[in-house]
């Protein structure tokens, strides 16, 4: 079927792999399946797929390898698995680009709700189509940064940053709430969504993200709030 949405299977283990792609499958989604990462990254480019389910522990090309190719050229939803639950090794796949990392052995039923939740996410950042533009304009506008939710584009400095959703939709929210200081939780709440299963340190990881790509500019800043979160500040001119 044309309109199925198409996922991109990457795991060594083809039992695992098959049962993956057979709860995808029920839930009407199209699958492929690679075995390791050359054959991941060939896929990807042949098949277009709408959102990859990518395993760490591959041979040859490992998973973060591919995840960091894939990442300079897409921003297709990338949920890493992995047997590894250290916190080191989440926040690498974050910082890498993942959307979300789910760790083995895994249930089937949270795997297809996370896949669900990813998909529906990197829907709702799309740009509106034109007969929608006509609806409310999301944008904030400061000194060298105009960020604009409405068609997901961020400007600094005169120069358009390359931001992906999540990342943009935090800084959007930090944005809109000058001054006022917001704890990791409630980020998480606002801008992952409660069905979202994860931990604290995500924020932390797509802050670290955002001020890597706009600097503090004198009239504002992304600041961190000890032992409670984070606050967009904003300086009052004298």
């Amino acid at each position: 079927m044309a309109g199925r949405q198409k996922i991109l299977i990457v795991d060594d283990d083809d039992n695992i792999a098959d049962l993956i792609s057979l709860y995808l499958n029920k839930e009407l989604y199209n699958t492929v399946i690679a075995s390791d990462g050359e054959e991941a990254l060939e896929l990807f480019e042949s098949a277009r797929p709408d959102l990859i389910l990518l395993d760490l522990m591959l041979p040859g090309i490992d998973g973060y390898q591919v995840c960091r190719e894939i990442r300079q050229k897409s921003q297709v939803p990338i949920i890493m698995l992995s047997a590894k639950g250290e916190t080191f090794d989440k926040v690498l796949g974050l910082e890498m680009g993942a959307d979300d990392y789910i760790m083995k052995p895994f249930d089937a039923k949270e795997l297809v709700a996370r896949v669900k939740a990813v998909l529906r996410r990197s829907h709702a950042a799309e740009p509106p189509a034109a007969a929608s533009v006509a609806s409310e304009i999301r944008l904030v506008e400061y000194t060298d940064l105009v960020v604009n939710q409405t068609n997901y584009s961020v400007m600094y400095r005169g120069e358009t940053v390359d931001m992906p959703p999540k990342e943009l939709e935090l800084l959007y929210f930090l944005a809109s709430h000058p001054n006022q200081v917001f704890t990791r939780e409630q980020l998480l709440d606002h801008i992952w969504g409660y069905e979202y299963v994860g931990d604290t340190r995500t924020v932390d990881v797509h802050i670290k993200r955002i001020r890597e790509k706009i600097r503090d500019n004198p009239d504002w800043s992304i600041g961190t709030v000890w032992g409670i979160g984070y606050k967009f500040e904003v300086r009052s001119k004298t």
